[in-house]
């Protein structure tokens, strides 16, 4: 009897945090998975402020070899690609290593974003080429992997993306960045890359193309506990959930036909996780 073909993902940001738990529950679940980040080893020293005030290049736990590693005792194959969302060479490279190597993926998943100044910067303060590195890492960028991989998702008959949204792409925030808010540039972009599902899923729903936005919610990553606390961010104050919950809510939307339902749309993230019991024994935190 033939062996059932595994199928394939391409994960980015996968070095830590919500992208890390991704591609970990795919590689658990019988994918094989192509992953990306700028940190390719535990250590390495990266920008990653959020404000054009300061510089921030202390090292921040996670690497893709950590990532696959973990991966790879689950018995999957990875693909470990180097990638920065800035530089659409790297990108078009690890896009084009997936179709040699695969031919296509079943699944992309847009989690990275643009991580640096900006992030927690007000209107005034924030240099317009710093706006412009944002819209480029949260909108240009899946644009420009999707360009490449959506063909051959076309041409095998169907295959799902998701991005990896964010309530600042539709809503205005709490407070003004740094008190708990967010910037222009962040809010700004991410609404950019948030309008792409429901094109995709019109312009080619009918090709088999599943196409979703997945809002997470308050995730506790080790970047939110390094460096967001003295934003207004409190990862320990018990608002912020596993990244676990999310990964789970990716698996579903990939594999279950009951998705379909969600063409296009928004998915609220935590709340799809605990109406399905997705995670056993997690609970959303009650509302404050």
């Amino acid at each position: 009897m033939q062996a059932t073909k595994r199928k394939r993902a391409f994960v980015t940001g996968a070095s830590r945090g919500i992208g890390k738990a991704i591609a970990v529950k795919l590689a658990q679940s019988g994918y094989d998975v192509a992953i990306t980040a700028r940190t390719v080893a535990e250590g390495e020293q990266r920008e990653h402020s959020s404000t054009v005030k300061k510089s921030d290049t202390s090292p921040l736990p996670g690497s893709l070899d950590s990532t696959a590693d973990i991966m790879r005792a689950a018995g999957a194959e990875v693909l470990v690609l180097p990638a920065d969302l800035l530089d659409r060479a790297s990108l078009g490279a690890a896009a084009t290593t997936v179709l040699e190597r695969w031919g296509g993926v079943d699944l992309l998943v847009h989690n990275a974003r643009f991580i640096g100044p900006g992030h927690m910067d007000k209107i005034i303060e924030t240099p317009v080429e710093v706006l412009e590195k944002h819209v480029q890492g949260n909108a240009l960028s899946p644009l420009v992997l999707s360009r490449y991989l959506l063909p051959a998702m076309v041409e095998q008959g169907g295959g799902t993306v998701i991005y990896i949204t964010s309530t600042a792409a539709y809503e205005s925030p709490p407070r003004a960045a740094g008190e708990g808010g967010w910037g222009l540039s962040y809010g700004m972009s991410k609404a950019a890359g948030h309008s792409m599902a429901g094109i995709v899923a019109v312009e080619l729903g009918d090709k088999g193309i599943r196409s979703f936005n997945l809002q997470p919610g308050a995730i506790r990553t080790e970047r939110i506990a390094q460096d967001m606390a003295g934003f207004g961010f409190n990862a320990d104050d018990g608002s912020w959930q596993p990244p676990e919950v999310i990964a789970e809510v990716v698996h579903w939307l990939a594999t279950s036909p009951d998705a379909d339902k969600f063409q296009g749309q928004c998915v609220q993230g935590q709340e799809l996780c605990q109406e399905l019991n997705l995670l056993p024994g997690w609970k959303m935190p009650e509302p404050a």
